[in-house]
């Protein structure tokens, strides 16, 4: 009976299956995703102590952390950068990178994570309280000469006075001078200049442009190449996620000081 019993036991041990939680090989760990930035751009990304920085590197980092990625940050100047994208010297390019027509045509982007107001400044002794069109007739507005900006005012505000500069900075000098009423133009800049003495002492914010305005653009996306559909997806899940739970302007409030979605 016992060499029976024996025999019977050895038979079940060869007829069960083997243990899938030892013999089954572990997934490889996913390749890491590159992520390259300019380091040209703060406060959206910059260098510190050699190593990319900034805004947009910490949102990288909180990106890939909830779509479980495992990331790095590279730096690559602005020139060439989606040439780079293209030739796979990295996966991705986060570098307050404005989604256009243009570039949509080359290649791919995620929702937009990244939205810079417009907004108008005016004198402090200014009785402007609303900037809307009709309150801005025959008024003489000062604007970079190489923006979008020029296209909205002339477009959206038909009854004001355009004047052009070279740069955004050469337009606040008109207004601190009286020769314009108003400078529209980057939240960032603009609030950057309020900041000063000079710009402090002259000069107050007083409203943006309506959020969606569709002549001033989408924002900026994360680029990628056209046919990494699951990586783009799996970014814009990880960032509805950031901006559902208030992890998005717990990073955005360490940089800026005002709303970007």
């Amino acid at each position: 009976m016992s060499r029976l019993l024996s025999r019977l036991l050895l038979l079940s041990l060869l007829a069960a299956p083997p243990a899938l939680a030892e013999d089954a090989p572990s997934p490889p760990p996913p390749a890491p995703v590159r992520i390259a930035t300019e380091g040209g751009r703060p406060p959206f990304n910059y260098v510190e102590d050699g190593k990319p920085a900034g805004f947009e590197v910490d949102l990288a980092r909180a990106l890939c952390a909830e779509a479980r990625l495992t990331c790095t940050v590279v730096l690559h100047q602005w020139d060439g950068i989606i040439k780079g994208l293209e030739a796979g010297e990295y996966d991705a390019i986060m570098a307050a990178m404005a989604i256009t027509p243009k570039r949509a045509a080359r290649i791919a982007f995620t929702k937009p994570y990244l939205r810079v107001p417009f907004s108008y400044v005016a004198r402090r002794d200014s009785s402007l309280a609303n900037p809307t069109p009709a309150a801005l007739k025959g008024l003489t507005i000062g604007v970079a000469a190489h923006g979008p900006q020029v296209a909205f005012l002339e477009q959206r505000v038909p009854g004001a006075e355009i004047r052009t500069f070279d740069t955004l900075a050469d337009a606040t000098l008109d207004l601190r001078a009286g020769r314009v009423d108003l400078v529209l133009g980057d939240k960032l800049e603009l609030t950057t200049f309020l900041s000063r003495p000079e710009g402090e002492a002259c000069c107050r914010l007083v409203g943006d442009v309506p959020a969606g305005e569709p002549l001033l653009g989408e924002g900026a996306g994360i680029g990628l190449r056209k046919g990494d559909t699951a990586l783009r997806e799996a970014f814009d899940r990880a960032l509805a996620a950031l901006d559902a739970d208030g992890r998005y302007d717990r990073i955005r409030a360490k940089y800026v000081p005002f709303d970007t979605k």
